[in-house]
C-alpha cells in the first residue's frame, strides 16, 4: 500500500526525538496571518516610528567609532572640567607676598677641598616709578618682550602653545610668557622650569591682571627684571652698563639694556666679545620692533647707532682671580643649561667646584714670578700690553684644576683662559699629524705620514694638490730642504704643515680637531692649507680640552668646574661626561711621541725645567699678537699663552718690544711659566714616563755608525744621516741658517721620489689666490749649546729661536 501524503499542517518528526504529546491539528493560516508573520520576521525600524526610514545597523570598523551623540558629551564634559578647575585655581590660588628672590641671595663657591672662593649675589636694585623711564625706554623694553602688553591679556594662551610646540620640535627652548608672567615669575614666585611653578604663574597672572593695571605691571616688571653684572631693575642696569640714572638713557642705550632682557650675560659685549654679532642682531631686532609698532620713525632708526656699554665695574669680593673664576663657573652653569642665569642670580645657591686651592695658588704665582713681576710699564710702553692666560686638566677626568684670567678681575674684566679673539698659531699643528694618522694619509707621491716621512720645508715652496694657491712662508724666511716631519715639528716648519693638511685633506683636520675637543663653532675655523698654521681662535680653555685628549691616549672626557651644586639641601643635577675615544690610541700616541721631543729638542727646551717628562709645543700669532706654549706630562695638562691688548682700547697689539725683548715666542714667558707651574703643582710626585704605542714605522731609525775620532752627538727622535740632518738656525756665525755643517747641499738629496723636497709627479696647483692671505709663522727652536736634552741648553730669543737683533719682526704664525 502506498504512502499518503502528510495532512495539511503537520510537521515531520525527528525520530530521534521522543514523542510528544499529540498537538490539535493546525489549521492552515490565512493570507492576513501570512503578511502579519512576514512582517514580524522584519527587523525594527531604529530611531523612528511607523512611517519613518530607519537606519542601517554599523558593520565593519565602524562598529568602533563613536557617534556624534558620544564626542559631544565628551567635550561638553571635558570643558565642564576645565572650566571648573580654571574657577577653583582662579579661587584657590592668592597673590603672595614678594619672594625671596626679588630681594636676591648670595651663591657660594668653592675649592674642591670646601674652602670658599668667593659669594657673589649682593642686591644691587633701586626702585624707579614708572614716570622717571623715558617713553622710548619703555617702549623698547615692549618691543623686545612683549609688543601687544596693553591690549592684550594677562596671559596669552596662543603664544605659550606655540612656544610649547617649537620646544617639543627642536626649534630651541623658547617663551610664551606675557610681561605680566614673567613680573609674576621674577616678583612673586621664582625662576624654578616646574608644572607646579608655571600653574600659579599663570593663576596669578590672570589674578593680577584683572586687580592691577597696566601701569603698574610695567613699572614691575622695570624694576624686578635681571639685566646682567648683577644689576636687578633698570635704574641699577642703567648705571652698572651706562654710568647714568634711568631718566637720562637715550633709545639706542635703552634698546640695548632690553636686549639684556633675553639673555643677560651672554649679550654683555665687554665681558663677552665673541658674542657681539648675536647681540647687535638682538639690538636691531628691537630697533625694527619699535619701528614696527610706530614708536620710533624710519629716519630716527637709521640714524641710531650702537650705544657701547661702560666697563664692568666688579665688587670688591671679586678681585685678583676670584671674579674670573666665579664668572667661568657661571658661564659653565649657563652653557651646559643646568641652570639659566636668571636662575642662577636668584642666589642660594653652594657650587662646590674642580679647583684645587694649592695648584690655583701654583698657577697664579708662576705667572706672577715669571712675567708679572719683571713688566715695567712706566719705562716700556709695551708692558701696558702684556695679558696672560691659564687653564690646567685632570686629563683623566676632564676636571679643571686652576685657571689664570688676568692681572686682576676689577681691572681687567675679560678672561684671558676663555677668550676667542686670538690665533692659536703653531699649537694646532699637532692636530694635523694626530689626523694624518687617525687617516692613514698618504703623501702627495704615495708614501704613509709618520714621524720619519720626509717632506720640503723650503721657505714659499707651493702648496701641491690644494685647489687654491698657496705658499707659506717659513719664520725667518728660512729654507730647510728634505727634513723628517719630526725634525718640522721640533721646528714649527710651516711649509710642510700646510702641505700635510693638504695630503691629509683640510676637512678631515678639522674634523679631528672638534673631535679632541675644539668648537665647531670657533672663529675663524676655516678648512684650507692654512689652517696648519693655526689661525683659527679657539680659548686657552679649549686649547686645554684638546692636549688633554692627546695626553689620555685619544680619549675625550669633556672638562667641567663642578663637583656638586646644592640649595636648601636638594642637590641639582649636572651633567654626564661619558669619556669617548676621539681619535685612535695609535693617533695620539705617536703625536705626543714628536711632542716629546719638541721638548727635548726643540723649540719647548724651556719646559724641562719642571723636571717631569713633557710633551709640548709652541706657537706665536700673527704679528706676534699673541705667544702660546700648550704642554703636558701623563697626568697634567696646562696650556699657557700671553696676549696683546691695548688696556684703554681693548684693540689686539703686537707685543714686539714687551719685557725688553725684541719678540715674545711660545718656547719663552709662556713656557718658562709652564715649567715654573708644573714643578709646583707636581711636586712630592715621581717623573713619570709617557706609555705610547705608535704607529708601525713611528720610531726613530736607528743611528748609523760614526767614525770613532769624531762621534756625532745623535738626539733622540732626529733622523738617521741617511734622510736630511736637522737645519740650524741663523747666528753671527751662519747668517742664513740653512743646513748643519756637513749637511747635504741646496740641491737636497733625492728621497723617496722628491727631488728637491717637492713631489717628483705632484707638479704645482695654481689655482687662485688664498683669500686668507699668508699669516704664518714659524717656532724659533735656535742652536741649542752644550749636551742635547740639558736643561741649560741656551733656547734664545722667542721661542727658543736666536738671539735678540738676529731675525726681524715677521707678520706670520709660528
Amino acid at each position: 500500500m502506498s504512502d499518503q501524503s502528510p495532512p495539511p499542517g503537520w510537521i515531520p518528526r525527528d525520530p530521534d526525538t521522543p514523542p510528544e504529546v499529540p498537538q490539535p491539528r493546525a489549521e492552515p493560516p490565512t493570507p492576513q496571518q501570512a503578511q502579519q508573520v512576514q512582517q514580524a520576521q522584519q527587523p525594527p525600524h531604529q530611531g523612528g516610528g511607523p512611517g519613518k526610514k530607519g537606519r542601517r545597523r554599523r558593520t565593519g570598523w565602524r562598529r568602533f567609532l563613536p557617534t556624534w551623540r558620544m564626542v559631544l558629551g565628551t567635550v561638553l564634559l571635558i570643558a565642564l572640567l576645565i572650566g571648573g578647575a580654571l574657577v577653583a585655581g582662579y579661587l584657590l590660588v592668592d597673590i603672595p607676598p614678594a619672594n625671596a628672590a626679588a630681594t636676591a641671595q648670595s651663591n657660594v663657591y668653592l675649592y674642591s677641598d670646601g674652602s670658599q672662593i668667593a659669594r657673589d649675589g649682593e642686591v644691587n636694585r633701586v626702585n624707579v616709578p614708572l614716570s622717571q623711564i623715558p617713553r622710548t625706554v619703555q617702549e623698547a623694553v615692549l618691543a623686545a618682550e612683549d609688543r601687544d602688553f596693553y591690549s592684550e591679556r594677562a596671559v596669552d594662551p596662543k603664544a605659550m602653545l606655540r612656544a610649547a610646540w617649537n620646544t617639543a620640535t627642536g626649534k630651541g627652548t623658547q617663551s610664551g610668557s606675557t610681561i605680566t608672567q614673567q613680573y609674576v615669575k621674577n616678583y612673586y614666585l621664582g625662576q624654578e622650569q616646574t608644572i607646579k611653578r608655571k600653574v600659579k604663574e599663570f593663576f596669578i597672572a590672570i589674578k593680577l591682571g584683572r586687580e592691577k593695571s597696566k601701569n603698574y605691571i610695567l613699572e614691575g616688571y622695570l624694576n624686578t627684571s635681571y639685566f646682567g653684572r648683577n644689576a636687578y631693575g633698570i635704574q641699577a642696569a642703567a648705571q652698572a652698563y651706562y654710568g647714568k640714572d634711568v631718566g637720562k638713557l637715550t633709545t639706542a642705550e635703552g634698546a640695548y639694556l632690553a636686549t639684556l632682557l633675553n639673555s643677560p650675560s651672554a649679550f654683555d659685549v665687554v665681558s663677552h666679545p665673541q658674542s657681539r654679532p648675536r647681540a647687535l642682531a638682538r639690538w636691531n631686532y628691537v630697533l625694527d620692533g619699535m619701528v614696527k609698532k610706530g614708536w620710533l620713525t624710519p629716519a630716527e632708526r637709521a640714524a641710531t647707532r650702537f650705544p657701547e656699554p661702560g666697563k664692568v665695574r666688579a665688587a670688591a669680593g671679586l678681585s685678583g682671580q676670584r671674579g674670573y673664576l666665579v664668572e667661568a663657573i657661571k658661564d659653565y652653569i649657563v652653557d651646559n643649561k643646568i641652570l639659566d642665569d636668571k636662575t642662577l642670580a636668584e642666589g642660594g645657591y653652594r657650587i662646590t667646584t674642580t679647583l684645587d686651592k694649592r695648584r690655583q695658588a701654583a698657577l697664579v704665582g708662576a705667572v706672577n714670578d715669571q712675567m708679572v713681576s719683571k713688566l715695567e710699564p712706566d719705562k716700556r710702553k709695551a708692558d701696558r700690553l702684556v695679558r696672560a692666560g691659564g687653564v690646567s686638566i685632570d686629563p683623566a677626568t676632564g676636571k679643571v684644576l686652576a685657571m689664570y684670567g688676568g692681572i686682576d678681575y676689577t681691572k681687567q674684566y675679560v678672561n684671558n683662559a676663555t677668550r676667542h679673539d686670538y690665533q692659536v698659531a703653531s699649537t694646532f699643528k699637532p692636530f694635523v699629524f694626530a689626523a694624518a694618522v687617525e687617516n692613514d694619509s698618504r703623501t702627495q707621491d704615495g708614501r704613509r705620514i709618520t714621524p720619519n716621512t720626509i717632506y720640503n720645508g723650503d721657505n714659499k715652496r707651493p702648496v701641491v694638490g690644494g685647489r687654491i694657491r698657496f705658499a707659506p712662508e717659513n719664520e725667518g724666511q728660512v729654507s730647510y730642504g728634505n727634513i723628517s716631519v719630526n725634525t718640522a715639528t721640533d721646528l714649527s716648519v710651516n711649509a710642510v704643515y700646510a702641505q700635510m693638511a693638504v695630503d691629509v685633506g683640510t676637512a678631515k683636520v678639522k674634523k679631528t680637531a672638534i673631535d679632541l675637543g675644539i668648537p665647531e663653532n670657533t672663529p675663524n675655523f676655516v678648512p684650507g692649507p692654512a689652517m696648519a698654521l693655526g689661525t683659527l681662535q679657539a680659548s686657552v680653555l679649549d686649547m686645554t680640552q684638546a692636549y688633554a685628549t692627546l695626553a689620555d691616549h685619544g680619549r675625550r672626557t669633556p672638562y667641567t668646574f663642578l663637583e656638586k651644586i646644592t640649595k636648601g639641601g636638594a642637590t641639582i643635577g649636572l651633567p654626564q661626561r661619558t669619556p669617548t675615544q676621539a681619535i685612535s690610541r695609535e693617533a695620539a700616541d705617536t703625536t705626543t711621541s714628536m711632542l716629546v721631543s719638541v721638548v727635548d729638542n726643540g723649540t719647548g727646551t724651556a719646559a724641562l725645567a719642571a723636571g717631569h717628562p713633557a710633551a709640548g709645543k709652541t706657537g706665536t700669532g700673527e704679528l706676534d699678537r699673541s705667544a702660546w706654549f700648550a704642554a703636558y706630562t701623563p697626568d697634567l695638562v696646562t696650556v699657557i699663552s700671553m696676549m696683546g691688548q691695548d688696556p684703554d682700547t681693548g684693540t689686539l697689539e703686537s707685543l714686539y718690544g714687551a719685557l725688553g725683548e725684541a719678540r715674545i715666542g711660545g718656547g719663552g714667558y709662556p713656557a718658562r711659566i709652564w715649567a715654573a707651574y708644573t714643578k709646583t703643582a707636581l711636586e712630592g710626585t715621581d717623573p713619570v714616563d709617557f706609555d705610547l704605542e705608535l704607529q708601525p714605522g713611528a720610531a726613530p731609525p736607528p743611528p748609523p755608525p760614526s767614525p770613532e775620532s769624531n762621534p756625532p752627538q745623535e738626539t733622540p727622535g732626529e733622523p738617521s744621516p741617511s734622510a736630511p740632518e736637522r737645519p740650524t738656525r741663523p747666528s753671527p756665525s751662519n747668517p742664513t741658517g740653512g743646513r748643519n755643517q756637513g749637511g747635504q747641499n741646496n740641491g737636497g738629496q733625492n728621497q723617496g721620489g722628491q727631488e728637491n723636497g717637492g713631489p717628483a709627479n705632484g707638479g704645482q696647483e695654481n689655482g687662485g689666490q688664498d683669500n686668507g692671505g699668508t699669516t704664518q709663522g714659524g717656532d724659533q727652536g735656535g742652536t741649542t749649546q752644550g749636551t742635547q736634552g740639558s736643561t741649560q741648553g741656551s733656547a734664545q730669543g722667542s721661542d727658543g729661536g736666536p738671539a735678540e737683533g738676529l731675525r726681524p719682526p715677521s707678520a706670520f704664525l709660528e
